[in-house]
C-alpha cells in the first residue's frame, strides 16, 4: 500500500482570545493653592478726662476813717483817733 496523501480539512477556527495591553502615560499637573494672611493690628486709645479744679480766696479789706470831734485843727493832715 502506498501512502496516501493527506487530505486537507477545513480549518477549525477557535474563538478569538482577547488580550489587553495597558500603556500608562504619566502627566504632572501643578496644582497651586494660594493662601493670604491679613494681619490686622487694633489700636485702642483710651482717653481719660480729668477736670482738676483749683480755688483761691481773696480777702478784701476796707478801711474807713472817721473824725471824732473838734481836734481837727489841720484839715490837710489826718487826725489820730482819741484813744491813741
Amino acid at each position: 500500500m502506498r501512502p496516501r496523501r493527506p487530505q486537507m480539512m477545513p480549518p477549525v477556527v477557535h474563538p478569538t482570545k482577547q488580550q489587553t495591553k495597558h500603556h500608562c502615560c504619566e502627566y504632572i499637573v501643578p496644582e497651586v493653592h494660594p493662601t493670604h494672611t491679613t494681619n490686622v493690628n487694633h489700636h485702642l486709645y483710651k482717653h481719660y478726662h480729668s477736670h482738676p479744679h483749683t480755688s483761691s480766696t481773696v480777702n478784701k479789706v476796707y478801711h474807713q476813717h472817721f473824725e471824732c470831734g473838734p481836734q481837727n485843727q489841720n484839715p490837710g493832715r489826718p487826725q489820730r483817733p482819741p484813744w491813741f
